[in-house]
This record gives C-alpha cells, structure tokens and sequence, in this order.
C-alpha cells in the first residue's frame, strides 16, 4: 500500500477501516490479516479524500466522510446504509454510536451535529466558537466530547445538548477520547496541557508527563481494564501511559514511509489487542502489531 489518508482501528483492535491511494475505503479483518470490503464512497479529488472515519463499539457499523460527505456501512454485510453531504460547512471529525444508531460530526464552523438514524432527527452542539478539531461518543450514543480551537473542550448530553463539564485549555483543543466504559475523557491542545478526567464527576485524573515543548496526538485509545492510554502522534511516535500517574511507560516509533524524505509516518490509530498488545495504523499504510511489557 503507497500511504493511507485516514484509518481507524475498531476498539477490540479486530477490524480497521483504511482510506488509501489506490483501494479506496477498505475494511480489514486485522485478526485474519484479510480484506473485508472495499467500499467506494467517490473520491475522485482532492476534495473528496475520505479524512476521517470511525468504528462504533461493538463493531456493527463504520462510518467514513470526506470533507463534504459522510457514509454509513455495515460491517456484518458490507452494505452502505446511508450517504449525506453537509453543505454549510466542512466536516472536521466523525464518530458511530453501537448498531449504526447515532452519528456524530464535528465541522469547521465550530457546530457538531448529534443524527439519530431511527427517525432523522439532529441536535445541533452550539456550545463552541470555533472550528472542531476532534470528537468522540460513548458506544450509546448518549454523551459526546468535542474539542475546538476555542481552546474548550465540553462534554455534552446529547438528548438535551446540555454541557454536562467543560475542560478548559491554554490553547486549542486537538484531541479528545471518551473510554467506551464510560470511565475517562482525554483532552490535549496544541501546547503543553493533556488530561485524563473522571467521567463521573469531571475531576483531573492525570496530566500526562512529557519533557518536549509539546506534543501533539493523532490517536488514544483506552485499555481495557482502564490502567493504560495508548496515544499515536504525527512523529510517528507512539506511547503507552499510566493513567493514574501521567507517567510514560513506554514508547516507539511505527514503520516510516520509504519515498518521503524525511522519512515521516503520522499514527491515525491505535488499539489494544488487549491489555500487553497494541495495534497501529498508520499513513506509511502499515498495520503494525506490538507487544507492551507488563509493568
């Protein structure tokens, strides 16, 4: 594979969902090493790259949009269940609740737009000033994280739209995660400031310790028994952490890229395979599968 645009590594690390070059949307079966599905959702320029996708919890369905677009598949039978543009704006982030139930977009215009697919019914997130960077959804669809350039990141209901906490940062948001139990939120800026927080009652947790000026993350993802965050960045750099610490207790580097110069991969997405393997995927167009010393 020459590079991949977007991937995303279901939670259980089973299935990835990879927009590439030359295959489109692909949909792998990571523990036969297989391909699944090819999907076409038209990319046909450099408008329609799909950019970001997402795999609901309990692998049913994914969800895959480009900057203009966004498409519902089922992973059980490969079929498309849906296809919708967005208009007034540009999509930024995506993510699927269990069984295709509820959608979830992040825009440029700073909006997130909650979609029950039952009954077509939207819930429009005003609560930012700027663009989205980065959301997240609990597996039933009830409570989203988003996070902006206005330097915010809110946790909201989405039946009601209410802010249920608001995390605030020194500079834009970037990244946010919710763990599928229900434990933890992340955030991270652009600067210095990455948090885990109780998701029961909204309290810091951590601050994850790093000795760089910054770091910037593309990927987290949660162990299973809630001890670890696992984190990929641009630098192809990922990372293992405790979460009661922030402490570092491990790190490596995927597989470069041969034909860029610097040799350069940006992690897209990471998973535990369980709580001693990780998976990642990368833009190199690797899925690479790593073993993380028990503590």
């Amino acid at each position: 594979m020459e590079g991949a645009y977007a991937a995303n590594i279901s939670n259980d690390a089973k299935f990835s969902v990879v927009s590439s070059i030359h295959h489109g949307i692909s949909l792998w079966d990571l523990e036969k090493n297989a391909l699944k599905y090819n999907w076409s959702q038209q990319q046909d320029s450099a408008d329609n790259l799909v950019l970001v996708a997402d795999i609901a919890d309990n692998n049913s369905h994914a969800i895959t949009a480009n900057r203009h677009d966004f498409s519902l598949w089922n992973i059980k039978n490969g079929q498309s269940e849906g296809y919708w543009s967005i208009t007034e704006s540009s999509i930024r982030d995506v993510a699927v609740a269990n069984n295709g139930d509820y959608l979830l977009v992040g825009q440029n215009n700073g909006k997130v737009v909650h979609i029950t697919i039952a009954n077509g019914h939207r819930l429009e997130f005003l609560g930012h000033q700027e663009k989205i960077n980065a959301i997240d959804m609990l597996p039933n669809g009830r409570v989203a994280i988003s996070g902006s350039n206005d330097f915010v990141a809110y946790v909201w209901d989405t039946v009601s739209g209410q802010v249920i906490y608001r995390f605030n940062h020194p500079s834009r948001v970037t990244m946010v995660a919710l763990d599928p139990k229900a434990r933890y939120a992340f955030s991270a800026d652009s600067k210095k400031s990455a948090n885990i927080w109780d998701l029961k009652t909204g309290e810091l947790v951590s601050q994850l310790k790093y000795f760089n000026r910054q770091e910037i993350f593309s990927a987290v993802q949660f162990s299973p028994d809630g001890t670890k965050l696992l984190t990929g960045a641009p630098s192809r750099k990922v990372s293992v952490w405790d979460i009661a610490t922030g402490e570092r207790l491990t790190s490596w580097r995927v597989l470069p890229r041969d034909d860029i110069r610097p040799a350069g991969a940006v992690v897209y997405s990471v998973a535990f395979r369980d709580n001693n393997q990780v998976i990642t995927e990368s833009s190199s167009g690797y899925a690479e599968l790593w073993q993380v010393n028990k503590q």
